[in-house]
């Protein structure tokens, strides 16, 4: 039992003693904002990019949009998210002292270069005899694309924009290095507190998984009504 005692009195002081586990509820919540406001920005960039790199020359080169499109996404997908974020708080927004929105853009950005293939991905998914379609109908190509692939495009690109999130939640543990306090800094935080790294980073691991859990059930669940609405 002595094992048992000490386990509880380690839990007891990561979490119980002074209300510490307010601390990680706070932590937990920075990190969820930082994954909300990221993963918007990171929507919006990437459907643009997506188009930025679908744009064609009437003799089907690629336009000048597309080149910097390609540009972007192979210097944000070729360099750690460490050292992104790293550089925008030091560098590039050296004069912002708000984490949350510094930690937010940089991981916005980031993730928008991972977006546009989403998305693009979900455009070229789509029936070319659907734009054809819409085409002998008399509507332009904007009308085409707005009211005749998109929609479609939108059931296809819908699961992977949900998993980008799930893993943006997991990819914030690194703003502690721009100041914040989010649930991974407030666990390593807590090592030195009570003299005991393994309860706080277990317990912050546990946090992490149960909300991954939970947003992978509800994905799962989207997408087994996605596919019944396409069978009917």
């Amino acid at each position: 039992m002595e094992w048992f005692n000490s386990v509880i009195k380690a839990i007891e002081a990561a979490f119980i003693t002074g209300d510490r586990w307010k601390l990680y509820l706070e932590g937990l919540g920075v990190t969820l904002e930082v994954a909300f406001f990221a993963s918007i920005i990171g929507i919006i960039i990437g459907t643009i990019v997506a188009f930025m790199k679908l744009s064609v020359r009437k003799d089907g080169k690629p336009t000048l949009a597309a080149h910097i499109a390609n540009i972007y996404m192979d210097i944000i997908r070729g360099t750690p998210v460490v050292l992104q974020i790293m550089l925008m708080w030091f560098v590039f927004m050296a004069g912002c002292k708000n984490g949350v929105l510094v930690a937010s853009i940089t991981f916005g950005i980031n993730s928008g270069a991972y977006v546009a293939e989403i998305v693009r991905a979900g455009i070229l998914a789509v029936d070319k005899g659907q734009t054809e379609a819409g085409r002998s109908l008399g509507l332009t190509q904007f009308q085409t694309m707005r009211y005749i692939v998109i929609p479609q495009a939108f059931k296809n690109v819908l699961p992977p924009l949900c998993n980008e999130f799930i893993v943006l939640i997991k990819e914030t543990a690194i703003v502690g290095y721009v100041g914040l306090s989010d649930l991974t800094r407030v666990a390593n935080q807590m090592t030195s507190k009570v003299y005991d790294a393994f309860t706080p980073l277990i317990g912050a691991a546990i946090v992490y998984f149960v909300i991954v859990k939970i947003l992978t059930k509800l994905l799962g669940r989207l997408e087994r009504r996605l596919r019944k609405s396409d069978n009917r």
